[in-house]
């Protein structure tokens, strides 16, 4: 456990070093104090801020378009981006994330403004305990499950893509699943039913856990 929790904290120090706000924690659209930092990706950076309004803490996701990316990377990025924000701030669930705010930095960033958990994810909890209890692992199925029949009881349903241990989150003992930055919203039946091939292509989420008819 010490050795790992060394490990686990030794790559969020590096990552910190090298964030992109390392040398200044700004006060972010005069209202979200920087922090520190929750975790990082190869496009976006995640911080723990404190609401000067709420007065609660919050998670600021930092979108960053990098000004050497081609014409045509920075566009798609862009459409993405926009389009986990638009379907994320339609989802209200207890066991999802919620989207609180979102607003542009500058010409190369922007920020949305999550609810913050105070659990850590369950990738982290697996690597230092190895192991759940069958309980834990009932419960947290259970609620994971929970969010999942939210999603798909909508008149227009969404399909996550990326459901993984590093994707559930802890908060007061309850999970919450983030990150819908691969996921896609069905307009309708029709259209669902039209692009079976293309909802389950090779490619999208992440490898090990992706469903087994993503693979020929």
């Amino acid at each position: 456990f010490t050795k790992i929790k060394y490990l686990l904290d030794t790559r969020t120090f590096s990552e910190e070093t090298n964030c992109y706000y390392s040398k200044s924690w700004p006060l972010l659209n005069n209202r979200y104090q920087l922090l520190s930092l929750l975790g990082k990706g190869g496009y976006s950076e995640v911080y723990k801020a404190f609401d000067l309004v709420d007065k609660k803490y919050v998670a600021c996701k930092i979108y960053l378009i990098k000004q050497n990316w081609p014409k045509e990377i920075c566009e798609n990025y862009i459409k993405h981006t926009l389009r986990e924000i638009e379907i994320h701030k339609t989802i209200n669930c207890s066991k999802i994330i919620k989207q609180l705010d979102v607003f542009d930095i500058d010409g190369n960033s922007y920020c949305t403004v999550l609810e913050f958990c105070n659990g850590g994810d369950l990738g982290t909890y697996l690597k230092l305990y190895r192991t759940l209890t069958e309980k834990e692992v009932q419960d947290i199925t259970k609620q994971i499950l929970i969010g999942l029949h939210y999603l798909n009881q909508r008149k227009k349903k969404i399909i996550h893509y990326d459901i993984k241990p590093q994707n559930i989150l802890f908060h007061n003992k309850e999970i919450k699943i983030s990150d819908f930055g691969i996921s896609k919203i069905i307009e309708n039946e029709s259209s669902a039913n039209a692009s079976n091939i293309e909802l389950t292509r090779q490619g999208i989420g992440t490898y090990y856990y992706l469903p087994t008819e993503c693979f020929e």
